[in-house]
This record gives C-alpha cells, sequence and structure tokens, in this order.
C-alpha cells in the first residue's frame, strides 16, 4: 500500500513539474508579478498566447490569452501581463509586428501623457504594423503594372543582342581597348622622357632668365637721355646741311640750283671730250719727242 502511494507521488510530482515546465518553455509565469492589460485587435495575425511584447526594444510582458467575440466578427480581445514597474500612460497603442521569417510580437507604444496613466486593467488600443511585408505588398500593384514594360524590355534586348553588328562592335571595342594600352605605355614612355629632359630645360631656361636680366641691367646703363641728345644733334646738322644745299647764296646752293653754271660744266666737259678726242687722233701736234733732240715740224 505505502509503495502504490509512492508511486502515485512521484507521478503528481512529475505531473506538476511537466505543467511547470511547459508552461516555463512557453514564457508564462504563473505566479509572476504582473499587471494585466487588455488589448483589442481586428487582426492578430497569427499571435498567440506566450508572444513576448516590447517597449523600446525592451521585453516588459507576455500575451496570457486571447479570446474572440464571435457575436461581433473581427473583434478580438488579447490579455496581457506586464511588469508591475511598467506604468501605461493614456494614448498608448500596442502594434503587431511579425518579422520574414514568420515570428510575431507586440510592440507596446507608450503615450506621452506622463501625469495620466492607465489603470490596471484597462484597454490598450491595438493595431497592426505591415512593417517590410506590408510595404513589399503594397507594391505588388506597381510591380504588376511594371511587369508587361519588362517583357517588351526584355524582348528588345532579346533583338539587340541577336544582332551580329554587337558582337562586331564588342570586337572593336577589344582592339580599342588594345590600341589604348599601346597609347598608354607610349605615354609613359614619352612622360619618362619628358621627365629626364625637364633638369635640362629648366638650366636652360634658367640661363636663359640670366641672359634677359643681363640685358636688361645693360639696357638699363645705357644713357638713353645723352643717345638721343647726339641723335637730335645729327639730325639737326642734316637739317642745316639741307638747307644750305636747297639755299642759292652757297657754293652747294649754287652749284646745285644754278642753271647757267650747270650747262658751263656741261660746255666744259664737251671741249674736254673734244680736247681728247683730237689728242688722240693727233697726238703729234701736242706732244713733241725725238731721239736726237729734233723737231718735228
Amino acid at each position: 500500500m505505502k509503495k502504490e502511494i509512492r508511486i502515485a507521488l512521484v507521478a503528481i510530482a512529475g505531473i506538476v513539474v511537466l505543467f511547470f515546465g511547459m508552461n516555463f518553455l512557453k514564457g508564462l509565469q504563473l505566479f509572476a508579478n504582473d499587471n494585466t492589460y487588455y488589448i483589442s485587435f481586428d487582426d492578430i495575425s497569427g499571435l498567440s498566447p506566450s508572444s513576448p511584447i516590447y517597449a523600446n526594444g525592451f521585453k516588459v510582458g507576455t500575451v496570457k490569452s486571447i479570446s474572440y467575440d464571435y457575436n461581433k466578427p473581427g473583434d478580438i480581445t488579447v490579455a496581457v501581463g506586464l511588469d508591475k514597474a511598467l506604468k501605461v500612460p493614456k494614448g498608448s497603442h500596442a502594434e503587431i509586428v511579425s518579422d520574414l521569417l514568420g515570428n510575431v510580437q507586440i510592440n507596446l507604444v507608450l503615450g506621452n501623457a506622463v501625469s495620466s496613466m492607465l489603470p490596471v486593467g484597462g484597454h490598450i488600443d491595438g493595431m497592426k504594423n505591415e512593417g517590410t511585408m506590408g510595404k513589399a505588398a503594397d507594391m505588388i500593384p506597381q510591380v504588376q503594372q511594371l511587369l508587361p514594360k519588362l517583357d517588351s524590355i526584355l524582348a528588345s534586348l532579346n533583338v539587340l543582342f541577336a544582332d551580329p553588328a554587337i558582337a562586331s562592335s564588342l570586337h572593336n571595342v577589344e582592339h580599342i581597348t588594345s590600341d589604348l594600352t599601346t597609347t598608354t605605355k607610349q605615354l609613359n614612355t614619352l612622360m619618362a622622357e619628358l621627365n629626364k629632359n625637364v633638369p635640362v630645360l629648366m638650366s636652360k631656361a634658367n640661363g636663359v632668365l640670366e641672359n634677359s636680366q643681363q640685358l636688361t641691367a645693360s639696357l638699363a646703363s645705357v644713357d638713353v637721355e645723352g643717345t638721343m641728345k647726339k641723335i637730335d644733334n645729327t639730325l639737326a646738322n642734316i637739317e642745316q646741311f639741307s638747307n644750305q644745299l636747297n639755299d642759292n647764296k652757297g657754293s652747294l646752293g649754287l652749284l646745285m640750283n644754278d642753271r647757267s653754271l650747270f650747262d658751263n660744266l656741261n660746255a666744259t666737259m664737251a671741249h674736254a671730250d673734244s680736247l681728247m678726242l683730237d689728242l688722240r687722233a693727233h697726238p703729234k701736234r701736242y706732244v713733241h719727242f725725238s731721239v736726237f733732240g729734233k723737231k718735228d715740224k
């Protein structure tokens, strides 16, 4: 009899431990020190008891139970247990959020009315936050509108790529690329030569600059004022000489401007020319020469 009682007690203890263990794994705490609030939803999107509740990313409670009002379709009440240390301001609301892996949780968005708190057992407005999946669902109509255009674009691309000219152009691009590579090598060689010659060119440029500086110094040392005075004197002398040539009173002026003197000179030159001709024709008339000193008459 005692053995049977022991077996029964062990079985009862195992059942109790199993019950508490299952609830602990679900996130439920039977003797938890929390406050119960109620949240109303019209769609819980797979929310289940023991689902976590977060406020600003920190876990503040779990879902205790979910009840569906069959008399009012779409009216779902979720009982949640929140940490007693958490005070819920009025105007707070709850959002159901699901990720890409299907995990569902409630985010509690606390209101700003710090002076007015929601009493324990009060109701919190609930809504569904579509998140990334909701945004993706909103984009589906736009994607459907783009699909015909994408088909047309792909068909045009197929026709374009089937054109033999594309292959020829790609082949030409390969040749152009090789030519550019060759040109780049030549430019590198040219730049290397320029880098070698730059010091020489710079030294020559420095020499030219030094010569320019010397020339500038020489020009600066020239007595420009004295030179200009000499030029002015020379021009004055030339002007005076020109005036004398034009003046009929001077010898040069008479020689250049007196017609009679010019005619007399021409006559004298003509007589001298006749004399020379006669001298050549009859030299004996003007020159008397004899070996024995006898005159030739």
